[in-house]
C-alpha cells in the first residue's frame, strides 16, 4: 500500500476484504491512516448469512477480473515473472480503454455475425 499511495497521492480511499480486519489483527486501518493518510474501507460479510451474498463495491473488482480473463494469456497464468504477469494485465487494460474511449465495441469472438 505504500507503493500505491507513492505512485498515486490522489488516491484517498481503499477498500479491503474482511480477511485484513480480523481479531488477532486489525491494525491495518490504523496504520494506513497514520502512515500512508489512506482510508481503508473493510467490506465484511454478514456472518448469518449463508452461501452467496452480494457486498458493496465487490461487483467492481469481480467485473475487472472477468474483463480481464477475456484476454487469452491472462485466462492462464503462463508467466514465470511476476512482472511478466504484471505487464500483460496492463496491456489487456490499455487495450480495454483505447477501444472504449474509441467508442468501439470489443468482439471476443471470431464470429463475423
Amino acid at each position: 500500500m505504500a507503493r500505491l499511495a507513492a505512485a498515486f497521492p490522489t488516491v484517498g480511499l481503499v477498500w479491503a476484504d474482511g480477511g485484513y480486519a480480523n481479531r488477532i489483527d486489525n491494525s491495518l486501518p490504523a496504520w494506513a491512516a497514520a502512515k500512508l493518510r489512506l482510508v481503508v474501507a473493510i467490506v465484511k460479510r454478514s456472518d448469518d448469512v449463508k452461501g452467496f451474498q452480494v457486498l458493496p463495491r465487490r461487483w467492481v473488482v469481480e467485473r475487472t477480473f472477468g474483463w480481464l480473463v477475456r484476454n487469452r494469456r491472462l485466462a492462464r497464468d503462463y508467466e514465470r515473472l511476476t512482472t511478466n504477469s504484471e505487464t500483460m494485465i496492463k496491456i489487456a487494460m490499455i487495450r480495454l480503454m483505447t477501444t472504449r474511449l474509441a467508442g468501439e465495441q470489443i468482439r471476443w469472438s471470431n464470429r463475423t455475425t
